[in-house]
């Protein structure tokens, strides 16, 4: 483990081999499942409430029936193509009903880090990403890289660039390789696609620097997330990724929900390699539903 800031704690996240199966409906971990009323909500955006630029099934009544019966929601996502003002716009296109200051993002914890490091990166962003990070000041020289998901930046001559900022590492000159986050793939509307992590582990093998790994599954992220008041045991974490969503948001005490609407294919794996979450379900909406026929059952 590796500090890097008094607040920031940066975790390298485990290399999952043979990742996560197919299960019945309802996956029961061997933690024990009593539960105290869910409070808060943090919910994953692209795979679990939509999928481009289409909610998934039941989505957009179901966030609002979790409202309805009390539930905080506070909306974490890794996702680093667009801006939060872009990504607010567009889900309030798509039908959802929700304020700009619920969206919890790794993009913006990744301009705090640059900030509070005072930084000058090589940004692997897209242009929209770019503008929620700090300037860069040219009369200095660049001393970091920072990796988002920028399709059209991941090419030789931009990775090359990339990787000649982080060689310039010495005993007197420091640098630092930041991603935003290291996801190996999510769900686009016409399939799986190649997410950033394999460009930040291949930074990290020709360079020897070591990445900073800001958004889920950092303990830190998740933390930081939660509204004053609220205990970790009165949240859940929804989301499509069985490692950065659900067992991240577990590790500290939370309840993690897999749903099926993204990047997870459960029927790639088997019985044996079944992820140890709190519970899978077809889409956001079945999680919903659960939510609330336990808090009724209590």
């Amino acid at each position: 483990m590796k500090t890097f800031t008094k607040f920031w704690t940066f975790q390298k996240s485990a290399s999952f081999v043979g990742l996560y199966p197919f299960s019945a409906l309802f996956t029961v971990p061997q933690r024990n499942m009593a539960v105290q009323r869910v409070k808060l909500a943090l919910i994953d955006l692209s795979g679990t409430l939509h999928v481009d630029d289409q909610p998934t099934v039941g989505a957009v009544e179901a966030l609002k029936r979790l409202r309805q019966h009390g539930v905080q929601v506070k909306f974490v996502t890794n996702t680093t193509k667009e801006s939060v003002g872009s990504l607010y716009d567009r889900l309030r296109k798509i039908g959802f009903e929700l304020q700009r200051d619920e969206i919890y993002g790794s993009l913006g914890a990744a301009a705090e880090y640059v900030r509070s490091n005072n930084l000058n990166p090589y940004y692997l962003l897209t242009d929209d990403a770019r503008t929620d990070m700090p300037p860069n000041n040219p009369e200095r020289a660049l001393d970091s890289v920072v990796v988002g998901l920028a399709p059209e930046r991941f090419c030789y001559e931009h990775l090359n660039e990339a990787f000649r900022v982080l060689h310039q590492r010495s005993v007197k000159q420091e640098v630092q390789l930041v991603a935003v986050h290291e996801g190996r793939y999510y769900k686009a509307k016409d399939g799986i696609a190649l997410g950033p992590g394999c460009f930040v582990k291949g930074l990290e093998y020709s360079t020897g620097v070591p990445a900073v790994c800001i958004g889920k599954p950092n303990e830190y992220f998740f933390r930081s997330a939660l509204p004053d008041g609220i205990d970790v045991a009165e949240c859940v974490m929804i989301g499509d990724d069985p490692n950065d969503d659900c067992l991240g948001a577990m590790r500290i005490g939370m309840k993690g929900y897999l749903v099926e609407t993204g990047k997870y294919q459960p029927e790639k794996y088997t019985d044996e390699d079944r992820p140890a979450v709190s519970g899978i379900f077809p889409t956001f909406s079945d999680v919903v539903q659960h939510i609330i026929s336990s808090s009724a059952e209590q």
